[in-house]
């Protein structure tokens, strides 16, 4: 077996099965998961319709690049989201079967694995960000992300030594799990490192639709990149998702976009790995591209339970609604966060997730410990019962 894998971490929901072993929720209470970011509103119906009008294409063999069709769907919304002035859908745009998928095999088409390279990511994190870093043969190096910032990443902080070996770095923006949004500012300043180094930049945009001031969306980093002067996306791949945007993370449908020349060399990567999109799920991702009524009417209904279960929790936990996305971000009390969810389990039967599962350890700070994650995810009535538990957990 191949070694590498040996250096893997358990996955956070492995971790929160194993730290609720042995306990048994009440059965008073009906579960209620805030755990796990699955998107439970309804998936709209044009796309299921497209879906099935379209199986026949279930006999036919899909190309890995996807149809022109396709691209070009992909490409006329992020036109259109982006305010973008050129991309080549033929060149700069490829589906891929859902973000993770491709943030994974990103790295292995990107990463050199000789001498001592290192993906450099936030912290916390996306966790496939790490294991895509470890498989490669890199060393992940991780910027921490504090409220005192914002829980935005200082990469000035980050070592030149490091900078120098650094292959890759992913970006996340919306953040998981904080919702921190990049600033232009931001954005100028990684851009400045990578010209310096020669790192490609690889910017996790799935959060980017759930937002909560209309006249404000998160910038992105094409649309960063575009008024900075850099309309050739160089060493920048930015990636999405219809999963969150549209309720279908069973779809498995997404894209990657941006610089041209290394989305020529990550096609031919694609192609022996076997990672075509089917015909019908095709159909159904450009209907799903071409319609915003569903998105608006998604961040509506996130909006109503973000006002609705934000100042429940801010009388107990240290939280803000995000700028972005739909977690909340919560300082517990006492500061175990492992402690906080095993006993918010036993007595309410609610699942959140533990930070530090989220985050590592790095010189011997982990700046997820102290908090957990909340997904916003379920029903309004649910996620308000939710906080009306965790209110009534930490008031007795």
């Amino acid at each position: 077996m191949n070694p590498l894998l040996n250096k893997l971490h358990p996955y956070p929901f492995e971790r929160l099965r194993a730290l609720l072993a042995g306990v048994t929720a009440p059965a008073a209470y009906p579960a209620l998961n805030l755990s796990i970011g699955e998107p439970k509103h309804p998936t709209p119906a044009l796309i299921r319709d497209a879906l099935v009008g379209s199986l026949d294409g279930l006999a036919t063999y899909p190309a890995t690049a996807g149809t022109p069709a396709l691209r070009e769907s992909i490409a006329g919304w992020l036109r259109r989201r982006y305010g973008l002035h050129a991309l080549d859908a033929a060149t700069e745009v490829l589906p891929v079967n859902g973000s993770r998928e491709a943030l994974f095999a990103f790295a292995q088409a990107v990463v050199d694995p000789a001498g001592a390279p290192r993906v450099v990511c936030p912290n916390p994190f996306y966790q496939i960000y790490e294991g895509a870093a470890l498989l490669a043969g890199a060393e992940p190096y991780f910027v921490e992300q504090w409220p005192q910032a914002q829980f935005r990443c200082d990469w000035s902080a980050v070592p030149e030594a490091v900078w120098a070996d650094t292959r890759l770095l992913y970006a996340c923006s919306p953040g998981n799990p904080t919702g921190a949004v990049m600033s232009l500012d931001d954005w100028r300043a990684l851009f400045e490192l990578s010209d310096q180094y020669g790192f490609t930049i690889a910017s996790d945009e799935c959060y980017s639709e759930i937002h909560f001031d209309e006249a404000a969306p998160p910038l992105g980093a094409l649309q960063a990149a575009q008024a900075l002067g850099r309309p050739d996306w160089r060493r920048l791949v930015v990636f999405s998702s219809l999963s969150k945007r549209s309720n279908a993370p069973g779809l498995r449908s997404g894209f990657v976009a941006g610089d041209a020349t290394i989305l020529k060399r990550f096609l031919l990567y694609r192609t022996y790995h076997g990672s075509a999109m089917s015909l019908p799920v095709q159909a159904a991702s450009m209907a799903a591209w071409g319609d915003e009524a569903h998105v608006l009417e998604n961040r509506t209904l996130y909006r109503r339970k973000f006002d609705a279960v934000t100042p429940v929790l801010a009388r107990v936990l240290e939280t803000s609604r995000p700028e972005a996305g739909f977690y909340l971000w919560a300082r517990v009390p006492g500061g175990d966060d492992q402690a906080f969810c095993r006993d918010l389990y036993a007595q309410y039967n609610v699942l959140v997730l533990p930070g530090s599962f989220l985050a590592r350890d790095q010189d011997g700070r982990n700046p997820g410990r102290g908090f957990v994650r909340i997904a916003l995810v379920d029903t309004f009535d649910s996620c308000v019962e939710a906080a009306d538990r965790i209110e009534r957990f930490l008031s007795s």
